[in-house]
């Protein structure tokens, strides 16, 4: 009979380790929070507004659509067997060893290469101040940064994702209603424009770069939830499942029509789309519009612990993806040590290093826009991958396991349909992503790491059978 208290996992035959559930409610509420709001609303909203004007809104309505099914299919998941301590667990189980190496490495892949798109973000907020300082040894003291805060324990990261958080939700809300006041007010920016819902649609309509333009919005977009299932990675280490992850979850909705359709819609009435910079967060360009620097500096301040949230989350998830492969046998076995802490250090120096390429990135090519878009697309490719496996996890599971789906506490709602529609529309972003130039080289490069992981696994299983 499984303890719920903790998960023991062994290490050994001698010695016994475990990851201790010491994440309360809100933390898990707040950590939801911060993976829903993640650095492409921030840093990339500029870009996909500049690309589809005000029909992004429905770009991000959409996304946030099939998104939330994703999370209810992990969701009933993870519920229905509390051993699972991530989704590449269930992954193993229902569909096979290779879905689990595959969704585990990929998952991890994901959150390195997000990693190095948040600090790239980061090295681009802290120019807002220090324009002299080395955009590569910014990035390498941020990853500094990052190890240290999670070497110490799983509740000092909960406690550090709780206020990076907070800071995201104070800074939207107050958008949201500082907003509404300046289009009352008519408020005009130095550049001579009124402040006026009337933005939405005066300025070539609600699609004014048309289809084309509406569909090269979904790049960026899908990038900015990249982290919404970071629920799923902290189920071995959370207080009482049961409740905490169908609340985070179901709270997703609504999340998604505040901080991203709220915040943007009072962005292009409050700036019109035509005006925003690409390569620039409207969020702090609105304050320099409107003749606020001091207000500009602090939401740059916000939009930069965004970012250091983000990358925060992915250090955290990527060690303890490695330390339930460790346990596995698909990843070295000093991964699946803890230290005194009961934290995966070993994992998270590992996830650090590689994090470290995001400053040779940087060093390479000085356009962060451009390495931002190359490395949010590879990260954008990769989640659809594994949320394509939660889905397909799903549907083995409703196969296989009818009973515990009829009682399961947490049902997802049109389960089976939902999962191919879900399904479908990754595809269809896929294709989107092909159709772009600035998109199709990653697109192209992509399929060199499913290459690596299968040429692994083979020689990986060949050596388990010897």
């Amino acid at each position: 009979m499984v303890d719920h208290s903790e998960i023991t996992t062994d290490v050994t035959p001698a010695s016994k380790e475990h990851l201790r559930r010491n994440l309360t409610n809100r933390h898990i509420q707040l950590i939801s929070i911060g993976g829903a709001i993640g650095t492409g609303l921030f840093m990339g909203s500029g870009k996909t507004i500049s690309l589809a004007g005000p029909s992004i809104i429905i770009v991000y309505m959409i996304i946030g659509f099939m998104l939330f099914f994703v999370m209810r299919a992990m969701g009933e998941l993870l519920l229905s067997n509390l051993e699972y301590k991530s989704f590449s667990d269930f992954a193993a189980d229902l569909i096979g060893p290779w879905a689990g190496f595959f969704t585990g490495w990929t998952y991890w892949f994901c959150w390195v290469v997000t990693g190095i798109a948040d600090v790239v973000a980061i090295t681009a907020y802290a120019q807002f101040w220090f324009p002299e300082l080395s955009q590569w040894i910014a990035s390498m003291l941020c990853v500094l940064l990052l190890l240290v805060l999670n070497l110490v324990t799983v509740k000092v990261f909960g406690e550090t994702e709780f206020w990076f958080a907070m800071i995201k939700i104070v800074a939207i809300i107050s958008l949201i209603v500082i907003g509404p006041v300046m289009i009352v007010m008519q408020f005009q920016s130095p550049s001579g424009t009124v402040a006026s819902l009337s933005h939405l649609w005066n300025n070539g309509g609600l699609f004014p770069k048309g289809i084309s333009g509406f569909f090269a919005g979904f790049q960026i977009a899908v990038f900015a939830f990249v982290g919404i299932e970071l629920v799923g990675t902290t189920a071995a280490e959370t207080k009482d499942p049961e409740k905490v992850l169908p609340r985070a979850i179901n709270a997703i909705p609504l999340r998604i029509i505040m901080f991203y359709v709220f915040a943007l819609m009072v962005i292009m009435s409050v700036t019109p789309w035509n005006s925003v910079v690409a390569d620039k967060s409207p969020f702090v360009e609105l304050f320099v519009l409107v003749g606020l620097p001091a207000a500009a500096s602090i939401i740059n301040f916000v939009v930069l612990t965004s970012a250091a949230s983000s990358a925060n989350s992915g250090v955290f998830s990527t060690s303890r993806i490695l330390f339930g492969l460790a346990q596995e046998g698909d990843a070295p076995k000093s991964f699946a040590n803890l230290s005194k802490r009961a934290v995966p250090a070993n994992g998270l120096i590992f996830s650090c290093l590689c994090l470290l390429c995001g400053s040779v990135l940087i060093f390479l090519i000085p356009n962060v826009m451009m390495v931002f878009t190359l490395v949010t697309t590879v990260s954008a490719i990769l989640f659809m991958f594994v949320w394509s496996i939660i889905l397909c996890s799903y549907l083995v599971y409703r196969k296989q396991h009818p009973a515990l789906h009829q009682k399961s506490i947490y049902k997802m709602p049109a389960g089976r349909l939902m999962c191919w529609i879900c399904m479908a529309f990754f595809a269809f972003v896929l294709v989107l992503l092909a159709l772009r130039e600035d998109t199709r080289q990653a697109l192209i490069a992509t399929p060199l790491w499913f290459m690596v992981l299968g040429l692994s696994y083979m020689l990986l299983r060949n050596k388990k059978a010897a």
